[in-house]
């Protein structure tokens, strides 16, 4: 709870002058600063000097770290609480909670940004954007008027040359079942964190229901919606699920699609684990350096560690579904599955939890460690005074090569200790 709302209103506007007053000193730039509103949780050394904040920005949240460079509330009213801001990002309105913002993230106006939600270098958005457990990797780009929440997307080798999420466009994460086990992984870490694999388009006025995996290079093409997983370019989208009465109608509770939710399910968990193992052993060399960098490494590793237990969560609902599944399965005629997804559902039912507590939790540290191992030791050399992007681009193939092994072979850890299928790259 914010340490505003507990106290009295007076002593509320004190304490909240107080730091007012102590950012200014610091030499941030308040253009209106009696309709700025900043909370006592505030620490003023968080905020860098510089930092330009504009009529109607509200801050509060101990974590909140605003970093040199950033702009907040250029078209509107911006709300920040418990956000993380490195060099020269710009948030121009909107609310913003429990999310990072690396250096020279932007979002436009009228954006709602929740917890979980993490853009790294350049990713950015235009207006009125939804995310939430929404990872960017570098240069991404939304367009305006999206919602897409649960989803991690990367490809792209640049800001000329970037993943595209088109204007308009739904990443349909609750289904008719009432769950959330929904999320889409576009593109991987494995090779996304490379920054050499083609962009992903993803067309405007379009959709995609999750749980879905789109491959590097693909194109969906405008005013589509995807009902699954497009792997490789060139690759048709699914045709639309079947909407005649019979054995392949929709009924509610019954869970026809399992395969596809437990395998990318258990494939997004994989790969959250890899993005936190990334985080924490390649990213923090560049990361520590200063104070505002530092408080966006731990706060990127809390939107990892919230994504992981976000999955968890939402795999495990599913799971307790299963006996009412099969129930309506055995019990209606024309609901009847195959013999092979019956069986998956007493196996899952019998099992499950502990899978999915395997595919979070097995230790990883160790999983390609040769390959690992030939990484770092090119890793350990770069220069990090040129920033992480430049450290990235500078490797050599053997380098790459090596740290994609060393990753997807977490990736497959995690699919092993859960004893699915692995995902297809």
């Amino acid at each position: 709870m914010r340490g505003s709302e507990q106290v009295p209103d007076d002593e509320t506007g004190a304490a909240g002058a107080s730091v007012l007053a102590r950012l200014i000193e610091r030499g941030v730039r308040i253009r209106c600063p009696e309709s700025v509103d900043i909370g006592r949780d505030i620490c003023p050394e968080r905020i860098a000097p510089g930092v330009v904040l504009y009529a109607g920005t509200r801050l509060s949240g101990a974590t909140t770290s605003i970093g040199p460079g950033c702009v907040v509330g250029a078209e509107g009213p911006a709300v920040i609480e418990d956000c993380q801001l490195g060099r020269g990002v710009e948030l121009k309105g909107g609310f913003f909670c429990g999310a990072t913002f690396l250096d020279g993230a932007n979002m436009g106006s009228v954006a709602h940004v929740r917890p979980g939600t993490l853009l790294e270098e350049e990713a950015g958005a235009a207006h009125a954007v939804g995310f939430k457990q929404t990872i960017l990797f570098p240069f991404v780009t939304a367009g305006s008027l999206i919602n897409f929440c649960d989803a991690l997307v990367s490809g792209g080798t640049s800001r000329r040359n970037h993943s595209e999420i088109g204007s308009s466009f739904v990443h349909f994460n609750f289904t008719p079942h009432q769950d959330k086990a929904t999320a889409s992984l576009i593109g991987d870490v494995p090779r996304g964190v490379m920054l050499d694999q083609p962009p992903i388009f993803l067309g405007g006025q379009g959709g995609l229901v999750g749980p879905a995996r789109i491959g590097f290079g693909v194109v969906l093409p405008a005013g589509q919606v995807v009902r699954g997983d497009v792997l490789s370019p060139g690759g048709a989208p699914p045709p639309p699920l079947a909407r005649s009465v019979g054995s392949g109608a929709f009924r509610q509770g019954l869970y026809r699609s399992l395969r596809r939710v437990l395998i990318n399910g258990i494939a997004y968990i994989g790969n959250l684990r890899a993005l936190r193992l990334w985080y924490a052993t390649a990213r923090a060399r560049f990361m520590t350096g200063d104070p505002y960098a530092a408080a966006c490494h731990a706060g990127a590793l809390r939107q990892l560690d919230a994504a992981l237990d976000e999955r968890r969560k939402r795999l495990l609902e599913v799971i307790a579904r299963l006996p009412h599944s099969l129930e309506l399965a055995l019990a209606v005629p024309e609901a009847s599955l195959p013999p092979g997804l019956i069986a998956l559902h007493r196996e899952w039912m019998e099992r499950g939890n502990e899978r999915v507590a395997r595919a979070v939790e097995i230790e990883i540290e160790s999983a390609g460690a040769a390959a690992r191992d030939r990484f770092l030791s090119e890793w350990d050399r770069a220069d990090a005074a040129g920033g992480y992007l430049a450290a990235v681009r500078n490797l050599s193939p053997d380098a790459r090569r090596a740290g994609t092994a060393w990753l997807q072979s977490v990736v497959d850890r995690c699919a092993t200790a859960a004893e699915i299928q692995k995902a297809e790259a």
